[in-house]
């Protein structure tokens, strides 16, 4: 663990700042009143839930730098040039910009856009969760920047770990993981309610049958990470022969379930790679 507890800054407001604030308390990393946020005026609700855990809410990001020591940036990728922007032309910040550790959840904005935008020297680590943060249960990833340091990478690591888990990845794998697990919750919604769907066809109440599902996938996950076993022998485990679940393959297999999941990883992994390729911050 940090041999300290960080001050830790947002720069933007939302649902996934505010879930990461939460987890960080948690975890015991910080405290609600060493965390600051920049919210736009219009955004009461997010000034307010920052609020609530005993943080400071501002209508400006430069408090934000000058009261943290890591920096995270959750606004939009549009926004990105003129959030970064302020700070790069704030003349009181540039004496201490090497104690700051940027931290970027902004989806498809490369690290050497960030660094471009930020003072020389600037110490940047582009981040990728999940929304299941929300729930301190993301698959996060984070790639180091330039000028990055093995203490900010541990910093990181033990940060993204407090709202689930977390593995560091070179930079030309955010495309085909933001496809994977940062699209893929809803596709696992889709599944949930399908397999809910599937249930009520055959007489289940609805209620009851969203819940059987959600905890059918919730468990089965936490097999395949707690046993540490192929997803393939897991599912060979609960196939009998001629038994209803070998059925219930067969119809998938007809159908083209795994296919389907295949080509909906690869197109949108493609959609990414022209997201970049037009430049993520000139949307």
């Amino acid at each position: 663990m940090t041999s300290k507890l960080l001050k830790i800054g947002f720069i933007g407001g939302g649902k996934m700042a505010q879930a990461m604030a939460k987890g960080f308390i948690s975890a015991g990393l910080s405290k609600g009143e060493m965390m600051i946020a920049s919210v736009h005026p219009s955004d009461l609700p997010s000034a307010e839930a920052f609020q609530s855990i005993g943080a400071e809410s501002v209508f400006e990001n430069i408090p934000v730098v000058k009261k943290s020591d890591v920096v995270f940036v959750s606004v939009k990728p549009s926004v990105i040039p003129q959030a970064l922007g302020d700070i790069t032309n704030a003349d009181d910040l540039k004496a201490n910009d090497a104690d700051k550790l940027y931290l970027s959840i902004a989806m498809g904005v490369t690290i050497k856009e960030l660094e471009s935008y930020l003072p020389r020297d600037s110490r940047v680590i582009r981040v990728m969760p999940n929304t299941p943060a929300l729930v301190r249960s993301a698959a996060s990833v984070f790639v180091r920047g330039s000028n990055v340091t093995d203490e900010d990478a541990f910093t990181t690591k033990e940060l993204l770990s407090s709202i689930g888990t977390c593995e560091e990845v070179t930079e030309n794998l955010l495309d085909p993981i933001t496809a994977l697990s940062g699209s893929g919750p809803a596709y696992i919604y889709v599944i949930i309610e399908a397999l809910a769907d599937g249930g009520v066809k055959m007489g289940l109440p609805r209620d009851l049958a969203y819940r059987l599902a959600a905890q059918t996938v919730l468990g089965s996950g936490k097999m395949v990470l707690d046993t540490n076993t192929h997803p393939g022998i897991l599912k060979d485990n609960v196939t009998s022969p001629a038994g209803s679940t070998a059925s219930g393959l067969h119809f998938l297999e007809e159908k083209g379930l795994r296919a389907a999941l295949i080509g909906a990883i690869e197109a949108a992994t493609k959609r990414c790679h022209q997201v970049s390729s037009n430049g993520s911050t000139k949307k």
